[in-house]
């Protein structure tokens, strides 16, 4: 992979991570400590963050690196608070959220086609 796929990826996933929490990129800069346009700049693919600047960016997101990287989970944190919800649940209650789920899914392919 070529410097600008990084920059491509480092870009995308931010922002996409970033919107998902509703923290904008100014706001993400300062949380990590870091100059107000950092994380713009990385967006901008002016710049990578450093191990330790992605390391921050993946905390200050409330993600794991592994989450960062998963492009097929859009809404990582998301994801990850409901499964801790689901974890709470007996096994009727998880049947109940599988059905529902199902019937939620199949309703979303008919609406599409």
């Amino acid at each position: 992979m070529k410097s600008s796929d990084f920059k491509d990826f480092f870009a995308e996933r931010i922002y996409e991570l970033r919107d998902e929490r509703n923290i904008s990129a100014r706001e993400l800069s300062l949380i990590m400590g870091q100059n107000s346009s950092y994380i713009n700049r990385i967006e901008n693919k002016l710049s990578l963050p450093s191990m330790q600047g992605f390391l921050s960016i993946c905390e200050c997101l409330d993600i794991t690196p592994q989450e960062f990287f998963r492009v097929e989970i859009t809404q990582p944190h998301t994801l990850r608070t409901t499964l801790k919800m689901l974890d709470q649940l007996d096994e009727n209650e998880l049947e109940a959220i599988n059905h529902l789920l199902m019937v939620m899914l199949a309703n979303k392919k008919t609406t599409v086609k």
